[in-house]
């Protein structure tokens, strides 16, 4: 938290938000696309990118390690734009990780590659440093790789990417797969990735990892069963990239429909994604709402907008879930439940305790501090109805707790949430964008 800023008096609902909302682009995208342009055979344009400091944080690490990216300065009251990525050949560097999952677990692989003699220093915020990364670093040794460290700060020394097969418990997150994955085609013999442990979580980001790897001309085989991805060896194509809309960024403003009884539209909802804050579809029209797509207003790439009506008075029901496959969407699933006017079960995240923060925990504590009723399970979070009243919500740093709040005070009047500027790790001019919603969709 910055010591200095007042929590954010997070504005209440003075009735049914409704509201049209456009979504700057998936960090999971984004950055996925900076990965494998700067490994490409040739230029890539990335359009629609997230400019947030996840990507950011991006951008530099490949920077520093050789990769040429240009970016527009994002069009006004917008968090996208266009990115040029020129690869040059890699080199040693230092790596700023900032509290970015996915520069800790992607970044590593390619420090691999870099020549013979040169070491690539990875470090990042004082929580980053608390967050697993074994997994990835065990990964590189197997491979031959020289590596200093268990977690940040580490080094990665280059001149050994020959590659083979490598298992890894991924248990803890599904970037340790798609690091590798990722860099893969660029090691001598390729990569073979096998996952041995326990629940796999977030499938749809490696399903999004081979299906990107794939656009870009690259050989992968998968074998669901086995849970084993091999990448072959061979060039990564320069390509143009367009991003869509960020979907999990998307619920909290679908949210305001469901906890207020009102409509919110979301623009450029894609018909086919691997995002896995799709599923907030489902979640809600389990929890009461009508959810459905409709014809685009937005004359943007893709047909459909996605339109999302909440039950009258913002009655939900509560739900039993299994969210392994979209933890990512846990925090604000956790604040509907608890808004909603029957008991919630929500499972399969036991990983969410390794993210930003120990989500469950902080969840947990977060709702009981407004007078709620959670309970953590070993793998997640039992919700029930309670009154809830004003208070400090922290947000513990992390993006998705800010936003769990700022859900949460549409109903509940008098909630602060604390260091709400964390939301530019996803979601820059988060504020802006939610109070203006509030003051225009709740008009008459």
């Amino acid at each position: 938290m910055s010591k200095n800023v007042p929590p954010w008096p997070a504005p209440a609902a003075r009735g049914p938000v409704r509201w049209r909302q456009h979504v700057p682009g998936s960090k999971s995208i984004t950055n996925r696309a900076l990965v494998l342009s700067a490994l490409a055979s040739g230029p890539s344009e990335i359009a629609g990118a997230l400019h947030s400091r996840d990507t950011h944080l991006m951008a530099e690490a490949l920077r520093a390690i050789g990769a040429r990216i240009h970016s527009d300065e994002p069009g006004h009251g917008t968090a996208s734009t266009t990115v040029n990525v020129d690869p040059g050949p890699l080199r040693g560097g230092t790596v700023e990780c900032g509290l970015a999952g996915t520069v800790m677990r992607f970044v590593p692989p390619i420090a691999a590659l870099t020549p013979e003699g040169a070491s690539v220093v990875f470090d990042g915020d004082a929580q980053a440093r608390r967050r697993p990364m074994g997994t990835i670093l065990d990964a590189l040794r197997d491979l031959g790789v020289e590596v200093h460290g268990d977690a940040l700060p580490c080094t990665v020394r280059g001149g050994a990417a020959r590659g083979g097969e490598v298992t890894v418990d991924a248990s803890g997150s599904s970037q340790f797969v798609s690091g590798l994955l990722l860099a893969g085609a660029c090691f001598e013999e390729g990569v073979t990735v096998r996952h041995e442990g326990g629940r796999l979580p977030s499938v749809p980001h490696i399903e999004m990892t081979v299906d990107m790897l794939r656009t870009a001309g690259v050989l992968v085989d998968v074998d669901e069963d086995a849970q084993t991805w091999r990448v072959h060896p061979g060039p990564i194509a320069g390509r143009r990239w367009a991003v869509e809309p960020d979907l999990s960024n998307a619920a909290p403003f679908l949210s305001a429909a469901a906890v207020t009884g009102g409509t919110v539209r979301v623009f450029d909802w894609p018909e086919r994604t691997t995002q896995a804050g799709d599923a907030v579809r489902g979640v809600l029209e389990a929890m009461g709402c009508t959810v459905e797509l409709v014809p685009s207003e937005s004359g943007g790439p893709h047909p459909h907008d996605l339109e999302v009506t909440g039950p009258a008075g913002g009655h939900l029901k509560g739900i039993e879930l299994d969210m392994s496959d979209f933890g990512e969407l846990a925090p604000t699933v956790a604040a509907l439940a608890a808004l909603a006017q029957s008991e919630s079960r929500l499972t399969g995240i036991a990983h969410l305790r390794g993210h930003e923060t120990d989500r469950l925990t902080a969840l947990s504590t977060e709702i009981n501090r407004l007078g709620g009723d959670c309970s953590e399970l070993d793998d997640g979070l039992l919700i029930r109805p309670a009154f809830l009243h004003g208070g400090v919500w922290r947000s513990y740093a992390d993006h998705r707790m800010a936003t769990a709040g700022a859900v949460l005070g549409l109903r509940v009047h008098g909630v602060e949430v604390e260091d709400v500027q964390t939301t530019a790790k996803t979601l820059p001019g988060f504020q802006m964008m939610w109070q203006t919603m509030v003051d225009e969709g709740c008009r008459a």
